[in-house]
């Protein structure tokens, strides 16, 4: 019941605005290129937002001398997701970018929004610890998942350096490599700062388009949504397969490895929320933005999700019982 509460309300909350963007598209109470303003204001301002938030308030100094492990511990998970993320998107497609597709949603799951509300309500011990250790996933995601998998590549274009420099200099990239530098030489005086009971305006005006992001995302997934056969999405089988294999095959092998692992336990819960999470939003987001079909991407998570409220409590219950 610990693990399901927190869960259902976060889900809850993730559908109420998906279902709002679906009736607002469904039903045309807004204009036709609704889904392509709103994924281009993510894009280019509040995933940046987001990304700042993120990067200069826990890629500090101190959070790197006291988390270090975790820190650590993240990048071997992600270095080890990336490559069997790609070998089971190329099973599961030959279609070049539905296998990116599949590929970003394996490797990256929705530690987000998901990953902060599921630790926060279940584990509020570790949610410290946890902020730190996705702070490797989250570089990854804009160094690698982005550019390689999401952006698309010029028509035409080869792959030389110059076109692989210009898909790095995303606003997303541009963000975290600002969000390092201030959070590696600043983060002292703005914590002092803020302690204190002094507001600064660009901050404050950073975590609040930061709070937009999510829910803004909610509501493009459900205007996607809106565009899609859903008889079709609810019958197509690599959808399932991919969503299984996320939600129940990686958590389970993380689970059988963590058995005989001496571990910090705090560490493993890391581990085991980031690999139960479902397929994250950003395979809407930011392809939506560049004009490119997401209904492959809308219906991985729609499915993702949904069964997710059945997934993330069986396997931590699992891990409750067989990971000491």
């Amino acid at each position: 019941m610990d693990i399901f509460i927190p869960t259902l309300n976060q889900m809850g909350l993730l559908f109420l605005f998906i279902i709002i963007g679906y009736i607002l598209a469904k039903w045309k109470f807004i204009p036709e290129n609704s889904a392509s303003v709103l994924s281009k204001l993510e894009n280019f301002v509040l995933i940046p937002a987001s990304v700042l938030a993120t990067f200069m308030r826990q890629f500090t100094v101190s959070n790197l001398k006291t988390s270090g492990l975790f820190f650590a511990v993240g990048f071997a998970t992600i270095l080890i997701s990336i490559p069997i993320a790609m070998l089971v998107a190329r099973i599961c497609s030959k279609d070049s970018y539905i296998r990116k597709i599949y590929t970003y949603g394996i490797a990256f799951s929705n530690f987000g929004f998901m990953g902060y509300a599921v630790v926060k309500g279940v584990f509020p011990s570790v949610y410290s610890n946890y902020l730190v250790f996705v702070i490797p996933f989250w570089m990854l995601i804009y160094v690698w998942g982005v550019p390689s998998l999401l952006i698309p590549k010029e028509e035409g274009s080869k792959k030389s350096f110059a076109s692989r420099f210009k898909a790095f200099l995303n606003p997303m990239f541009i963000a975290m490599i600002v969000g390092m530098v201030v959070g590696l030489l600043f983060s002292n005086q703005i914590v002092a700062l803020e302690s204190s009971g002094t507001k600064i305006f660009v901050f404050d005006a950073i975590d609040k388009l930061d709070a937009c992001m999510s829910p803004v995302a909610m509501l493009l997934t459900g205007m996607t949504i809106a565009k899609i056969d859903l008889k079709r999405t609810f019958t197509k089988l690599s959808l399932y397969i991919i969503s299984l294999f996320r939600l129940f095959l990686i958590p389970l092998v993380f689970i059988a490895v963590l058995i005989f692992i001496p571990m910090n336990h705090m560490l493993k819960i890391c581990i085991l929320c980031v690999a139960s999470m479902p397929l994250g939003l950003n395979t809407i987001v930011i392809p939506s933005s560049y004009g490119l079909d997401t209904s492959e991407a809308s219906g991985m998570a729609l499915i993702s999700h949904l069964l997710s409220c059945i997934s993330i409590p069986v396997i931590f219950m699992l891990f409750n019982l067989l990971v000491k």
